[in-house]
């Protein structure tokens, strides 16, 4: 699983000219899953992604998390970061799951992002054509994969 996690001061995700979900303060979350993907890389991701010390605390430094900051998440499906860009010019997303694999995995994550803040998380629509919007804070914006724990 890979995600790119962007700390917002508000996010929110559009879909044929209606918004589906918005949020104020807190995390925009993309992520991407191919088919080695499991629970077991949902679980660390999820503990990691809540955990991020990326919110400033009364110094202005960041030392807090989504929890302590009590912000709110967006997940939003992006298989595009799977994309090989390694022949020509034109991306390929082979190694992105396909529906049947990546919904309920991309499903669990959300649920368990939301177990874990104790909130509901905004979402997009897997597989819809969305615009998303978004006022990064910061800009702090980081990467993770959980093919590179170590």
């Amino acid at each position: 699983m890979r995600v790119v996690i962007q700390r917002v001061s508000k996010a929110s995700v559009t879909i044929d000219g209606m918004v589906k979900s918005e949020i104020g303060n807190g995390l925009l979350i993309l992520l991407g899953i191919e088919d080695a993907d499991s629970q077991n890389d949902a679980e660390w991701l999820v503990k990691k992604v809540v955990n991020l010390r990326i919110f400033d605390d009364e110094a202005g430094v960041m030392n807090r998390s989504i929890l302590d900051a009590g912000g709110n998440c967006m997940v939003v499906s992006q298989f595009t970061l799977f994309a090989s860009y390694k022949k020509g010019n034109r991306p390929s997303w082979f190694r992105a799951s396909k529906h049947e694999h990546a919904i309920p995995l991309y499903e669990y994550f959300c649920t368990r992002i939301s177990d874990e803040i104790g909130k509901k998380v905004a979402t997009g629509e897997f597989g819809a054509d969305m615009k998303v919007a978004l006022v990064n804070n910061g800009p702090v914006t980081i990467c993770m994969d959980t093919k590179n724990k170590e």
